[in-house]
């Protein structure tokens, strides 16, 4: 099936889906609190789709008019094949951009091989530069690792490298300088995030940190604060004095839903209108026993058409835990 044009899916207000991030696994090396909680219930194996049920899925999205793709987990890299999928993904006429997201710690093992295998970028979730800190976010001890995997990605040639940050109040937020300090060392883009109230991480409201006090944090770096959109991309831009930018992501204080142009496919097999909202399609019955491409892409549409206006968050610090966590969801 060839891509049918741009307009193939457009939801009821007017919105072009384009970009589909793929979540390979839920599983993770790391447990960081916001994404994975301890006793979490991961998929059966039987649940989780085959790499090629996968791929069925994206060259249908393909053919609908998708053009970026994002693999995602959990953490994509405790999938073994994860290198053979890029490779066919990347022979599919119509996708410009093949990017993925990770933790960065097995990133140094894999960065020749995907970089071979067509990927294009990175992005690696750096939530702190000191070693106690990332301890206590992430359960693990393995910032060194992850700095090896920025490193390695480097020297691959996958470019650009973003590092993304979950900014949080007594956590992490008196590191944002040092991050842009470390961030231009490596030739790196900086994201800082903020913590989104999605019903796992615990205090929320006391921890939230949002787009003005990021911004007032890192003032002295930037040239000013007037921001800088591009189209379907999540991130405010501003410039900085030593050159390039940062991008701040403010899915609670300034949503950004009506530039919003991709739908998430999670690795048991359901296509999500929106990470803010637990209305999903399961697709399983289009590609099984066999796969069905019409009714894969009957799942497109019917993902699209269900796409609110815009994402709803429950910021009470008492609100219900969602069915799916982040990790399950795809980062």
């Amino acid at each position: 099936m060839q891509g049918t044009g741009l307009t193939a899916l457009r939801d009821r207000y007017g919105r072009v889906v384009t970009y589909l991030r793929v979540s390979v696994t839920d599983r993770c090396n790391l447990r960081c609190f916001y994404c994975l909680p301890r006793g979490h219930n991961r998929c059966a194996r039987l649940d989780q789709l085959s790499l090629g049920e996968l791929g069925e899925v994206i060259r249908a999205g393909v053919g609908l008019g998708i053009s970026k793709i994002r693999i995602t987990g959990g953490e994509p890299l405790v999938r073994p094949g994860i290198s053979d999928l890029i490779r066919d993904l990347r022979s599919l006429p119509g996708i410009t951009d093949l990017a993925l997201s990770t933790n960065g710690t097995l990133l140094d093992q894999h960065a020749a091989d995907l970089k071979a295998a067509g990927l294009m970028r990175v992005n690696i979730s750096l939530d702190s530069l000191r070693p106690a800190v990332f301890h206590a976010i992430s359960g693990r001890r393995d910032l060194d690792r992850v700095v090896a995997g920025i490193v390695a990605a480097r020297d691959a040639g996958l470019s650009p490298i973003k590092l993304n940050v979950v900014v949080m109040r007594g956590v992490n937020d008196g590191e944002l300088p040092a991050v842009l300090d470390f961030a231009a060392l490596y030739a790196a883009q900086v994201r800082f995030i903020e913590y989104m109230p999605l019903g796992l991480g615990q205090r929320w409201e006391s921890s939230y940190v949002p787009r003005p006090e990021i911004l007032a944090r890192i003032r002295s770096y930037l040239t000013d604060v007037v921001p800088q959109r591009r189209p379907g991309d999540t991130a405010a831009y501003y410039r900085l004095r030593s050159g390039g930018d940062v991008g701040v992501i403010s899915p609670v204080s300034c949503r950004f839903c009506d530039l919003c142009n991709r739908l998430r496919l999670t690795a048991d097999g359901f296509l999500r209108p929106c990470l803010a909202s637990e209305g999903q399609i399961d697709l399983r019955p289009a590609l099984r026993p066999h796969p069905r491409r019409a009714a894969i892409a009957d799942g497109f549409r019917a993902a699209t058409a269900g796409r609110p206006p815009h994402g709803t968050y429950n910021t009470s610090d008492h609100r219900p835990v969602p069915a799916r966590p982040m990790a399950a969801i795809g980062g």
